[in-house]
């Protein structure tokens, strides 16, 4: 099977991503990426539909194919990414601070969220996100102790998902989110800085394993101007 569309696809991922291809530039035409990369039309095809289905290109009859917007600090609202993933998209000076960690039982709050018992015992985690030196997201976890049996700041202050996939070997399956804008609280204020703005967006993430257990729950706490929850559909 020819997979050289996925070549040409992921050069192009990397090109748009990085800025070299910035918004409105316009692709080589087919012709020109089939001798470039010595391949028929059909998988030159294959590859500009994968991007234009992925909303990085749109393909304009009798034009050609140009690059569509993408902006680095958009956070997707399908798919799971960890902040650590988020920022070494962006490219930005990036830094976690863990406020606690702390290993205790689930209020009947909590409990529900994770829908198990009161008294559960589970893991609390709060951080905050600082990118270009301002500190623009307050973050608080709650994990299943009986599916991650220790937590520690190191690994906190690095990924927990990277932590869980790649030592723990837990297979992180799928989320529900919940986007809402909502009064900042006074912790809001005290940890992020608002720079004035009365409101934060909030994402509660209900996260399961491969076999559906819900295993996490994540309240993230946003500054309004600095992030745009994105999806991408084509009809």
């Amino acid at each position: 099977m020819d997979n050289k569309y996925l070549q040409i696809y992921h050069d192009y991922v990397e090109k748009i991503e990085s800025g070299a291809l910035r918004s409105q530039s316009k692709l080589p035409s087919e012709h020109e990426l089939c001798q470039q990369y010595g391949t028929s039309r059909e998988t030159v095809r294959k590859a500009l539909h994968l991007l234009s289905q992925n909303g990085l290109i749109q393909k304009i009859k009798g034009k050609g194919s140009f690059v569509l917007p993408v902006e680095q600090m958009d956070f997707p609202v399908s798919g799971l990414v960890s902040f650590k993933e988020l920022a070494a998209k962006m490219g930005k000076p990036s830094q976690t601070r863990v406020i606690s960690l702390e290993a205790l039982a689930a209020d009947d709050k909590t409990a529900s969220y994770l829908r198990v018992k009161s008294t559960t015992p589970i893991w609390k985690v709060v951080r905050t996100r600082t990118i270009s030196g301002e500190t623009i997201i307050l973050d608080k976890d709650y994990f299943l102790q009986q599916i991650v049996p220790k937590l520690t700041v190191s690994v906190c202050e690095s990924s927990i998902y990277e932590y869980l996939e790649e030592e723990l070997d837990i297979p992180i399956s799928f989320a529900k989110k919940e986007i809402t804008v909502e009064k900042a609280t006074a912790e809001d204020r005290e940890c992020l800085d608002l720079e004035g703005y009365p409101m934060v967006v909030v994402v509660r993430n209900y996260v399961h394993l491969e076999d559906a257990m819900l295993f996490q729950y994540t309240e993230s706490r946003h500054r309004p101007d600095k992030f745009r929850f994105i999806d991408f559909a084509r009809r």
